[in-house]
């Protein structure tokens, strides 16, 4: 099966999703994968399809610009190959940050996470600036190598909170589902 991952991204307004994926049907493109979220005023959207083997990356573009045309959608397309990446057996979990607004700490909490060989696979983050802890929230999902040490993890993120003022907590993904379950 042949497989696009296509990235789009406009201003937000109603009806933005539908006129993407009505364009991919046309197209003869099925949804495998989709996700989107609004940032600021913007629209921002990633779709996984599989597409008829006639079809290539660059004349789907085509299509899609052709058909979207008029309402300011930016599209990029390109081939989806094949995953390798993280075949190590992992545990999910989920790291959640409060604190102070600072510039850095995306950049300093992945570089902690990588350094333990551990992949992000999500990340919410709410910044409103201040100094008002519950003003700024990252939540990042997180796969963690059966192989590595949890509790080296979980000391490298305690000095990252004490050195940006931040309430950092990790914990299991099953836990954390069950708690905030309402």
């Amino acid at each position: 099966m042949k497989k696009a991952i296509i990235t789009s991204l406009t201003d937000d307004r109603p009806g933005v999703l539908a006129s993407i994926s009505a364009s991919l049907f046309k197209c003869d493109c099925n949804l495998l994968e989709v996700s989107q979220t609004i940032l600021g005023s913007e629209f921002a959207g990633i779709f996984i399809v599989s597409m008829p083997k006639e079809l290539n990356e660059e004349e789907l573009k085509k299509k899609l610009e052709t058909d979207l045309r008029g309402e300011n959608i930016n599209i990029h397309v390109k081939p989806l190959k094949e995953s390798k990446t993280f075949e190590t057996p992992c545990d999910p979990f989920i790291v959640t940050t409060f604190g102070p607004d600072r510039k850095g700490l995306v950049s300093a909490v992945t570089s902690a996470i990588a350094r333990h060989n551990s992949n992000v696979t999500n990340l919410k983050a709410f910044f409103h600036g201040g100094d008002n802890p519950r003003d700024n929230v990252m939540i990042y999902e997180i796969d963690i190598p059966k192989s590595e040490n949890l509790k080296a993890l979980s000391e490298d993120l305690n000095k990252l909170g004490e050195k940006f003022s931040l309430e950092i907590n990790i914990q299991h993904k099953k836990i954390f589902d069950n708690i905030t379950k309402i």
